[in-house]
C-alpha cells in the first residue's frame, strides 16, 4: 500500500495532433488574423487623416481657452473652449438623470424581476436601444417644447441624450449583477442580511468595477451625437453657462455649422473639432479601462 502511494504519478500525455487538424487551425488563424487587419485598416485610415488634417487647430494654445466669438469665418483665430464645454457639460447632465435610473432598472432586472413587468422593461429597453438619435431629439423636441412649452436649450439635449444612453446603461449593468456569484448573495442571507443592504452592500460593489466602465463607454457614445444639439438647441460663438436657455454650442454642433463654411479657416476648425471630440472619447476609454483596474485591484 505505501509503495503504490509512494510511486510517482505521471502526468497525462496529449494526443498527437493530426497534419490535418494543424492545418485547419493555422487556416482559420489566418483568417482571423486577416478579418482583423481589414477591419483595422479604416480605423487607421481615419485617424491618420483626422490627426492630419486637424493637429494644426489644436496645437495652438487659443484652440483650448478661446471662443469663436467675434471671429470671421475667413479668420484663422479663436478656439472651441466653448463647444468643448457645451459637450462636457450636456452629457454630464444626461448622465446624473441616466445612470441612476439605469441601475436601478437593472438591479430590478437581476435580483426582483419576475412575471409581465420585467419582461415588459426588458422589451422596451431592447426597443429603446434601436431608437434612432433622431427620433429620440424629436420626442423631447414634441413633449418638451412642443408640450410643456420649454424653450430650445442646452438641457433639452440632455434629455434626449437620458434616452440615448439608458439602453445602455441598463444593459451594461445587467450583465455585471449577473456575474456577481449566487454564493455571495446565499452566504449574506444566511447571516439574516436583509435582500436590499445585501443589493447595496456586496452585489453592487463587487460589480461596481464592469459598471463604471459600462458608464463612462455609455457618456462616450453620445458625446458625438449629431441629431439632439441640431433640433433642440441653436449654435452660439460664446459660451452660454445657463442650461435651461439661450444656445449653446458642442464640438457636433460647430462642426455642423462650419461645414458650410467655404473658407479654409472653416475647413480647419472642422477637422480640429473632430479630433478634440476623439482626444475626449479616448480619455473617457482610457478612464474607463484605468477605473476597472484600479477598483479590480482593490476589490
Amino acid at each position: 500500500m505505501t509503495a503504490t502511494l509512494d510511486k510517482p504519478v505521471k502526468a497525462p500525455t496529449f494526443r498527437h495532433v493530426s497534419p490535418g487538424r494543424r492545418i485547419r487551425n493555422n487556416l482559420a488563424t489566418g483568417v482571423v488574423w486577416l478579418c482583423f487587419l481589414l477591419a483595422l485598416v479604416p480605423l487607421l485610415w481615419v485617424l491618420y487623416t483626422v490627426i492630419d488634417n486637424g493637429w494644426h487647430a489644436i496645437a495652438s494654445l487659443d484652440w483650448w481657452t478661446k471662443s469663436q466669438k467675434g471671429v470671421l469665418p475667413e479668420q484663422r483665430a479663436g478656439g472651441v473652449y466653448h463647444a468643448i464645454y457645451g459637450t462636457i457639460v450636456q452629457s454630464a447632465v444626461a448622465a446624473v438623470i441616466a445612470v441612476p435610473l439605469g441601475i436601478m432598472a437593472a438591479v430590478y432586472l437581476v435580483e426582483y424581476g419576475r412575471g409581465w413587468l420585467a419582461k415588459t422593461t426588458t422589451f422596451m429597453v431592447d426597443i429603446l436601444a434601436g431608437v434612432p438619435s433622431i427620433v429620440a431629439a424629436l420626442f423631447i423636441f414634441a413633449l418638451w417644447i412642443g408640450t410643456f412649452g420649454f424653450p430650445q436649450s442646452a438641457f433639452a439635449v440632455s434629455l434626449a441624450l437620458v434616452l440615448l444612453m439608458l439602453p445602455v446603461v441598463v444593459r451594461s449593468s445587467e450583465e455585471m449583477l449577473k456575474l456577481v456569484p449566487d454564493e455571495l448573495r446565499e452566504a449574506a442571507y444566511a447571516l439574516g442580511v436583509p435582500k436590499w443592504k445585501t443589493i447595496v452592500r456586496i452585489v453592487i460593489p463587487t460589480a461596481a468595477p464592469g459598471m463604471i466602465s459600462g458608464m463612462l463607454l455609455a457618456v462616450a457614445r453620445v458625446m458625438g451625437e449629431t441629431a439632439p444639439v441640431l433640433v433642440l438647441v441653436g449654435y452660439s460663438k460664446s459660451i452660454n453657462f445657463d442650461l435651461t436657455n439661450g444656445n449653446m454650442a458642442s464640438l457636433p454642433l460647430l462642426m455642423y455649422q462650419e461645414l458650410a463654411n467655404p473658407e479654409p479657416a472653416g475647413r480647419a476648425r472642422v477637422w480640429g473639432a473632430a479630433l478634440t471630440l476623439i482626444l475626449i472619447i479616448a480619455l473617457l476609454y482610457l478612464a474607463a479601462a484605468g477605473v476597472n483596474k484600479l477598483l479590480t485591484r482593490n476589490r
